[in-house]
């Protein structure tokens, strides 16, 4: 059975979700979340960082992703890791703190 890797690229703005397939660099995405009070003060992002956590929780629970990889603006990943929960937390097998959420192109993250 092929591993299914999930790739978080997020800011406190937005997270967009990508699948691929086994060890092949063909990213889809498979979700694209938006935070409309990002231009607000929102307690440093916690809200939408439940919201992703939250997208994270219930997709680990239906089986749609068997890793993880965040790839995740500092200040929200911190944010974000307070707020998953540990069964997704083990999923994780690697973190960057580049934000790629407006760079994923053809499945590579590039600036």
């Amino acid at each position: 059975m092929t591993a299914i890797t999930w790739v978080l690229a997020a800011d406190g703005k937005r997270a967009r979700v990508f699948e691929t397939l086994g060890l092949t660099l063909d990213l889809r995405q498979v979700e694209d979340l938006r935070n409309p009070a990002a231009s607000m003060a929102d307690d440093d992002g916690a809200a939408f960082a439940r919201k992703v956590a939250g997208f994270l929780e219930q997709s680990r629970q239906q089986h749609r992703f068997d890793r993880l990889r965040l790839a995740v603006e500092p200040r929200f990943l911190h944010v974000l890791r307070a707020h998953l929960t540990s069964d997704t937390r083990t999923l994780v097998y690697e973190e960057t703190t580049d934000d790629a959420s407006h760079d994923m192109r053809h499945g590579l993250g590039r600036r």
